[in-house]
């Protein structure tokens, strides 16, 4: 993981204990290689997107609404006791590392 994704869970855990008591929640979302449609020309040759889909555990890219469907969560009730956390949502390449 590189120091900017390190930086931006730093600030994610300290923004959600300065403001935790206002009823902000704050947290992260981590995403890992997702078949977006700006990442479809990278992944249009199909050594590329072999070569991606190798380097997940999973053994696949993620797709948008995976990413967008944790986000949802987080904007959701369901997640009221969720401060200054950071969602891997990578396919398992944190969980390898």
């Amino acid at each position: 993981m590189g120091a900017s994704k390190h930086a931006a869970i730093g600030l994610t855990r300290q923004a959600a204990l300065e403001y935790d008591r206002d009823g902000i929640r704050i947290n992260a979302i981590v995403p890992g290689s997702t078949l977006t449609p700006l990442a479809a020309a990278a992944f249009a040759d199909p050594e590329v997107k072999a070569k991606a889909e190798s380097a997940q555990p999973i053994g696949r890219l993620g797709e948008p609404h995976e990413i967008a469907e944790m986000a949802a969560w987080l904007l959701s009730d369901a997640s009221s006791f969720a401060i200054g956390s950071a969602f891997y949502i990578d396919g398992g390449v944190n969980a390898a590392c």
